[in-house]
């Protein structure tokens, strides 16, 4: 254990946690300690697959509940040791790695379903649980949360709360921060909080949303009572081609700006139409792919869809059906996993920027001709995929085939990919990310995101955490 002074204190903290949570829970092991030294983030992965060895815990510890957390948290405090969260480990921003070594909590033992309250249609349950499991609870009672990212199927509760995480149908239904009705969080002092016990109120600023986003920097979000749905009547899906992505955006603005409710929307630019959606889908057509549901009652659902068909015929270049928009819901999540996802040997990221619609378009193209002018052979494509009345989010990604070999030159090289599209996205008014969260690959952008405002967080951070052991290093604190 490097992070204590000596081999003595590091005992005294063993025998301290294992008093907490036992010894079985936790572990010292070289093994387990690289296995949380590795996240989804492209730049630890590819430091890992060249040999190189990781930055790991000093120690893991699985607590089983709230009290628990907060134990461990108290000790933590005591002797000034980095606590980091650790959930599925799905995290694309290095949010959970543990730069400064220390302890990483890992929250899979807090899985319980507390409470399902019909009456009020909510969920209660610990933030360890992997979202699918609590989907199919939900669901083996006729409910869903209506919440399907693309993580499914290994993201936490707590992890979508900790990076504002969001699901294919947020357009409808929200984001993660949108359902949320209560939560329990330990406080970087040990100390326990319940927000109140509903979303809106004017009895003060709203304490789900400091913790919302905070990526663990401010405290440990142990339990959330969240919104769910029955299931809807009708599912309702349509595709369309435009010739450009101008004309597609244009038809998807115009249609939330008719205030119409789709549960997806999303379109795809020319180059990921050409290759992405001919892959999954089997779609060969020229220009950018369109696609939406409506959901609801079923009366309800087909006015909406009609209205929506009409604005987009208004320009679309071919009225592809019904077919081929269930084609993409039935195959949505195809696009992440093999064989059609990018992954090592490439170089890639998913840098995740949002808008206006006045300022929503000039941002994709700033950012792809930084990109692509300044690193020859890397390509750039997007799709935007999440909408809203005032803007939507654009899901862009850089890929570069051939890599080069030596770790430390790939990591300079990918940073400064990175630096040329988040830097362009944010002179053209863009937001630096909408749902993948900051963590450590974004950190160093928060200032210049955020200007003197800065200060806000830092100073919460400082008043909430003043031994800064909370997940240091991310988020810019």
């Amino acid at each position: 254990m490097t992070l204590f002074p000596s081999a003595y204190v590091a005992d005294m903290v063993l025998s301290e946690l294992e008093d907490i949570v036992g010894q079985e829970y936790v572990s010292t092991r070289e093994v387990d300690r690289l296995a949380y030294g590795v996240d989804y983030c492209w730049i630890p992965r590819v430091w890992f697959d060249r040999g190189m060895k990781p930055i790991a815990p000093d120690v893991i510890v699985r607590p089983k509940n709230t009290e628990e957390v907060s134990a461990v948290i108290r000790v933590a405090n005591r002797y000034e040791i980095p606590v980091v969260t650790w959930g599925g480990g799905s995290g694309s921003q290095g949010g959970a790695l543990p730069i400064r070594q220390g302890i990483t909590l890992d929250t899979k033992r807090m899985n319980q379903i507390v409470e399902v309250n019909e009456t009020a249609l909510t969920v209660t349950a610990g933030t360890g649980i992997i979202q699918q499991h609590l989907e199919w609870a939900l669901n083996a009672r006729g409910y869903s949360m209506m919440h399907y990212p693309a993580s499914i199927a290994c993201a936490t509760l707590g992890g979508f709360l900790a990076h504002r995480g969001t699901g294919v149908l947020s357009t409808k239904y929200g984001k993660i921060e949108d359902m949320v009705v209560s939560m329990e969080v330990v406080l970087p002092n040990g100390d326990i909080i319940r927000t109140l016990p509903v979303p809106r109120h004017a009895s003060g600023p709203d304490l789900n949303q400091l913790f919302i986003g905070s990526e663990g920097t401010l405290g440990v979000i142990t339990e959330a009572t969240m919104k769910i749905h029955r299931p809807p009547e009708a599912q309702l899906f349509r595709a369309f081609m435009f010739k450009d992505l101008h004309s597609g955006l244009e038809a998807g603005r115009k249609l939330m700006a008719a205030r119409l409710r789709p549960s997806a929307l999303r379109l795809y630019d020319e180059p990921e139409t050409k290759k992405q959606v001919r892959r999954v889908l089997g779609i060969e057509k020229e220009g950018c792919y369109l696609v939406y549901s409506f959901d609801g009652a079923k009366r309800i659902a087909e006015i909406e869809e009609e209205m929506a068909r009409e604005i987009c015929a208004e320009t679309a270049t071919e009225d592809l059906g019904s077919e081929p928009g269930r084609k993409w819901w039935e195959h949505r999540y195809d696009f992440y996993y093999p064989p059609h996802m990018y992954d090592l040997p490439q170089m890639f990221g998913t840098m995740d920027t949002v808008a206006t619609y006045d300022k929503i378009e000039q941002v994709y193209w700033a950012m792809k001709e930084a990109v692509e002018t300044q690193f020859p052979g890397v390509t750039f494509i997007a799709h935007f995929s999440h909408w809203y009345d005032w803007g939507c989010m654009c899901y862009d990604r850089f890929i570069l085939d051939s890599p080069p070999e030596d770790p430390h030159e790939a990591l300079r090289l990918h940073n400064a990919i990175w630096n040329a599209g988040v830097r362009a996205a944010i002179a053209n008014g863009g937001i630096i990310n909408e749902h993948h969260g900051v963590g450590l690959k974004l950190a160093r952008f928060m200032t210049e995101q955020y200007g003197s405002a800065f200060q806000v967080f830092e100073g919460i951070k400082k008043a909430l955490d003043p031994r800064g052991i909370m997940n240091p290093g991310k988020l810019g604190l």
